[in-house]
């Protein structure tokens, strides 16, 4: 007679920003009893910096959901537990004083999902409450069994080399939290297959002993269990909590405007030949077929040729080391309002960009963005920022810089205005731009010259191949 030997495995919230603690589950994908396959995206998860879709590592049945949609987990938490078949138990797990005891000792590592590599060192996570109360996380019902923490795993390449393997793999081991640096290539020359990235994954899940009793069908999540949603009270105020994108936008604006001295300068501009550009690229399509070709595309050209001609501006502040760093490429943020609040991603190493490359660029940015799939590591290291505040007829404002950068480019909305036009005052298409910078990197004349470079480039648009 033949034992059919199956092993739980818990897969936990890994960490899928850069030093985050915590993640709310905004939707589960599967329900216990479903049959989930390796690399299957099992729920949807938002952070303080975008909503993204976690893939499970391995292949089993579902044998439970620890918490609900709507709960906030911190990172490292197990979240689902599966059953593995054809695995063997687990040995003796040590008591759980020894594995308290054991995870107090040693540095806390965990996985990212996303690229960043692997953190060392304890986070300091701050208690969530709930109606006054601190609200504990829902309790495991998989077993009552303890779990023996996973042993960091030594890097296989050497301090600054890059592991071999092709993009698909590569991307494989972003989606499963896996560090290439830490898998053992089998393929020739030393090249990193999928099923190496596939054996990490499983080496680094955490296994379970099963219970001595059969594992409980999980409950329907109770009233109290669920999501709360905004509810008006008997004054007709309601009230949203403040969390996720929209908490980590209100603490990076509050932080920059009380740490970077501010200066922003105006200047109108009439864009009438911009205007007849942009018209003449979208009939000829000559930047490509399907390409999306809007003023804004051109705005971020006239920025990315601007700073070409002054690239001190495209600087960050390093107040720990008291230097001024000026960036070897500029990562051009576009802000995007989107339902879970606004986000700024950007275009890596935008100003190394032909025209036609900037517009695919920009246009997987926004499509992106409006999906809701926007990456924290798309949102990470952008050094200079375009707001398009003309899409909602503004004029113009007073932007605030995006933490860590120098400057932020305002471009109003498209007015046809009266201009003196070669002597007569004739109708013309204008706009404004506003120019926010931190005046500890860039000061009045360098502000003023960028600024005034970007007008002169939407003014007399080819500029842009005489000054590029």
């Amino acid at each position: 007679m033949t034992t059919d030997v199956r092993s739980l495995r818990e897969f936990k919230m890994p960490d899928v920003g850069e030093g985050l603690t915590e993640a709310e589950i905004l939707t589960w994908y599967v329900k216990p009893g479903d049959t989930v396959t390796d690399g299957q995206v099992v729920c949807e998860v938002e952070t303080a910096k975008a909503a993204v879709e976690l893939p499970i590592p391995f292949t089993g049945v579902v044998e439970s959901l620890h918490f609900p949609a709507g709960a906030t987990v911190d990172v490292g938490t197990a979240i689902i537990a599966v059953a593995v078949a054809g695995a063997a138990p687990a040995e003796a797990a040590p008591a759980p004083a020894a594995v308290a005891e054991a995870v107090e000792a040693e540095p806390e590592r965990r996985e990212v999902l996303v690229g960043y590599g692997p953190r060392t060192g304890s986070v300091q996570r701050r208690a969530r409450r709930t109606n006054g109360a601190a609200a504990a996380p829902a309790a495991p019902v998989v077993s009552a069994a303890p779990v023996a923490p996973a042993a960091p795993v030594a890097p296989v390449v050497a301090e600054g080399e890059r592991p071999l393997a092709k993009p698909p793999v590569r991307k494989l081991a972003k989606d499963l939290g896996i560090d290439l640096r830490t898998v053992r290539p089998t393929g020739p020359n030393g090249v990193i297959t999928r099923e190496d990235v596939h054996a990490a994954a499983t080496a680094a899940a955490p296994v379970v002993e099963p219970a001595a009793a059969p594992v409980a069908p999980q409950a329907a999540p109770s009233a109290a269990e669920q999501p709360a949603l905004p509810v008006p009270t008997a004054a007709g105020d309601v009230r949203v909590p403040v969390k996720g994108v929209r908490k980590a936008t209100a603490q990076a604006m509050v932080a920059s405007a009380f740490t970077a001295p501010h200066v922003t300068e105006f200047v109108q501009v009439d864009v009438t030949r911009t205007m007849k550009l942009v018209r003449k690229l979208k009939e000829s399509g000559e930047l490509g077929a399907g390409v999306r070709v809007s003023p804004l595309l051109l705005v971020a050209k006239a920025l990315l040729t601007a700073i070409k001609r002054h690239p001190e501006v495209n600087a960050s502040w390093d107040e720990a080391a008291q230097e001024i760093v000026i960036r070897g490429a500029v990562n051009l943020g576009i802000a995007a309002a989107t339902p879970r609040g606004l986000i700024v991603p950007n275009i890596k190493d935008a100003g190394a960009k032909t025209l036609s490359q900037l517009a695919v660029s920009l246009g997987e940015l926004v499509e992106t963005a409006r999906q809701g799939k926007t990456s924290p590591a798309d949102m990470s290291g952008g050094s200079v920022t375009i707001t398009n505040v003309g899409v909602f007829g503004v004029d113009t404002g007073t932007p605030i810089l995006n933490p860590g950068e120098a400057a932020i480019l305002a471009f109003g909305a498209v007015r046809e205005l009266p201009w003196v036009h070669k002597g007569k005052v004739v109708p013309r298409q204008v706009t404004t731009l506003a120019l926010s910078f931190d005046h500890r990197l860039v000061d009045g004349e360098l502000g003023s010259k960028v600024l005034a470079d970007v007008a002169a480039i939407l003014e007399y648009p080819k500029r842009l191949i005489t000054w590029g």
